[in-house]
């Protein structure tokens, strides 16, 4: 584990915190939070601290937001697991009432994920690589801010 990425997350983390704490001092009537471009942002935000958090965990990203072709969906983050090379979906969560990020990671998404993977897989032209697909789910907690939770082979592609 990298003194470097476990330095990152830990500020990242604390820096959310602390964006959080001050937004809900600011928060009134007229919040913007649920606007679609605070919603991409909290989604950036997320990818950014499941980056550094898989980093910490000995991950080695060699790709972020990989695209497929049209209509084969996107990969958030592409990584080495040791000898396994991981396809990982980001969800990420403000608050708790719609249930676990991971909760919103659909069939069809699923879907398009393992299509993004196969094309991904293609054009890396290696002969039989294992891999297998992970989420990382990015939720708020009001005390511990933001916290990321692995969750290895989530789905079969």
């Amino acid at each position: 584990m990298s003194l470097l990425a476990r330095l990152m997350y830990r500020s990242l983390v604390w820096k959310e915190r602390q964006r959080a704490r001050a937004a809900s001092r600011l928060a009134g009537p007229s919040d913007p939070r649920g606007s679609t471009a605070a919603h991409l942002d909290t989604g950036r935000r997320g990818e950014t601290l499941a980056y550094w958090y898989l980093r910490q965990a000995g991950y080695t990203i060699v790709a972020r937001n990989r695209p497929g072709r049209a209509g084969a969906g996107e990969v958030d983050l592409v990584g080495w697991d040791g000898p396994v090379l991981a396809f990982i979906e980001v969800k990420t969560r403000a608050s708790d009432q719609a249930g676990p990020p991971e909760a919103a990671v659909s069939r069809q998404q699923r879907q398009r994920i393992a299509r993004a993977a196969k094309r991904y897989l293609q054009q890396l032209g290696r002969k039989a690589v294992p891999y297998r697909f992970d989420i990382a789910s990015v939720s708020w907690d009001e005390e511990a801010g933001y916290q990321v939770r692995l969750i290895k082979d989530a789905f079969k592609g």
